[in-house]
């Protein structure tokens, strides 16, 4: 077997195993197997990527491919090491951009490879050659959109500059005018291709990026992530046709289709239009006086809570972005575990988009070691708040927000909420009473069932905690209400 067949050989296994990770992924108890198969695939694709590159050329360029991977390799190991959970959106952000930059840099290395010395120098035939200009267009296109995108997205999930949506006069016009004329400029290319074009396109689609994701508001930035995620595996696949690598195509159309779907169903969860989002926010308007408080709130000290939880007979625990910030997963499952041995029935609700991205609250509690059948999704614990002693709103805000069910005008209007002011009480921890990362204050601070527990939330449960002292009794089967017991949510 010659180098290029182990190398197809090799591609096609690679492809499996990425196909065999989304699978594994797709399930809490598989997750581990998953990410080993991608990492695997991953392996042997840069390896059979490096034979194929190692025909033809110098020792000194192998070791320049090998320094590379290392360097790379290096990299990702320290910041996967460093990286805080809180941070794991941006990073992520990160990441998308430079798939997004390495996308914009191929489509420019092919022009310079191909159009730049004509056809009759290169293996592409001339009736081919206006395909393989699109093709270049295309790339840049989706890459540089990809690239600017997830800056934006980077520099509004690390609050670097503002989460509220920008408003351009005429946002809408120029997004469109930006789409007409990339199709213009794409049709001028293959009949008369030229360095000026190139740097036409490259611009108006950096440009574009930026401006798509900067019209959608912080309210919505966990669809942006997994929507740049999309757009990251479309512009590997763009520049996979591009570099004729099969390998490239196929990982790419897996991370576009199935970042695509993942937005849309995260779309249906918070009610938003899937067009509208990815069309930058497309007739959605800025939100206005979100700091306005609406009235007067009462706070509650760590010791009434722990007297209210002392006496409760059901508690739900809703966790959002702020537990992830304050890293309180730990003393909240060691509350969780202090109040089952009471008989408490004590559950989680968890909203679809709670933190900045898809499953972060899952990953925490999991990571606590809190049991899973205590983890409950927004659907299967909304109607049960009705009928619950205490709700412990932890860091959450626009997830758990009454304007989006009461107030049609409010930017979040229509995006399903949990309902957790139906409870008997609520406890709110926050450090302020400074509105949420959609820019919406939340009226939910405001009602007479609802008290203020005010500083850092690890602090706080941990004050419960002592507050609480050690049970009187025994550890005690919790009350009915939980789901059927399953794998623990830390496999």
């Amino acid at each position: 077997m010659n180098a290029t067949t182990a190398a197809q050989a090799a591609d096609i296994v690679a492809a499996l195993l990425f196909i065999f990770s989304l699978a594994g992924l797709s399930q809490h108890h598989t997750a581990r197997a998953g990410v080993a198969y991608g990492i695997g695939g991953m392996g042997l694709a840069l390896a059979a990527t490096v034979v194929v590159a190692a025909r033809g050329i110098s020792a000194g360029a192998i070791a320049l491919i090998l320094i590379a991977t290392a360097i790379g390799g290096a990299v990702g190991l320290w910041r996967a090491r460093k990286v805080e959970m809180t941070q794991m959106p941006e990073l992520i952000a990160v990441l998308h951009s430079l798939v997004g930059l390495a996308a914009v840099l191929v489509g420019w290395n092919s022009y310079l490879g191909v159009e730049a010395h004509g056809a009759a120098q290169t293996e592409v035939a001339h009736d081919l050659l206006r395909i393989h200009h699109a093709e270049v267009f295309i790339g840049i296109l989706i890459g540089a959109v990809t690239f600017t995108g997830s800056i934006v997205a980077f520099l509004k999930l690390s609050a670097r500059i503002k989460s509220r949506p920008l408003t351009l006069p005429g946002k809408n016009a120029l997004n469109v005018g930006a789409l007409v004329a990339f199709v213009a400029l794409t049709i001028w290319f293959t009949v008369s291709p030229g360095l000026g074009l190139m740097i036409a396109v490259t611009v108006l689609a950096l440009a574009l990026g930026w401006h798509l994701v900067a019209s959608i508001g912080g309210g919505d930035m966990p669809v942006v992530v997994s929507m740049l995620n999309s757009y990251s595996g479309w512009a590997a696949a763009a520049a996979g046709f591009l570099l004729n690598n099969n390998l490239l195509i196929v990982t790419g159309a897996l991370v576009g289709s199935s970042g695509a779907y993942l937005s849309f169903i995260m779309c249906k969860a918070m009610n938003r239009s899937f067009i509208s989002v990815i069309a930058g926010g497309f007739g959605v308007e800025a939100a206005a006086g979100g700091d306005t408080e609406q009235g007067e709130h009462r706070e509650i000290s760590a010791e009434d809570g722990a007297e209210l939880l002392t006496n409760a007979t059901s508690v739900i625990i809703t966790p959002g972005y702020g537990m992830a910030v304050a890293q309180a997963q730990h003393p909240v499952a060691e509350l969780t575990r202090a109040l089952r041995e009471r008989g408490v029935d004590v559950r989680f609700g968890v909203h679809p988009v709670a933190g900045r991205l898809p499953g972060h609250m899952n990953v925490l509690l999991a990571e606590a070691k809190v049991p899973y059948d205590v983890v409950l999704e927004m659907d299967e614990i909304n109607d049960d708040f009705a009928h619950t002693t205490v709700v412990l709103v932890i860091g959450a805000n626009d997830t758990v927000n009454p304007a989006a069910t009461d107030d049609p005008s409010s930017p979040i209007a229509g995006m399903p909420v949990l309902r957790v002011w139906e409870a008997e009480n609520v406890i709110v921890f926050k450090r302020s009473m400074a509105s949420g990362y959609a820019g919406v204050q939340n009226p939910l601070f405001f009602r007479d069932n609802t008290s203020m527990l005010f500083g850092d939330a690890k602090q706080s449960v941990e004050d419960i905690l002592r507050a609480l002292g050690p049970a009187d009794s025994g550890p005690a089967a919790p009350r009915s209400g939980s789901r059927p017991a399953e794998q623990p949510a830390h496999a």
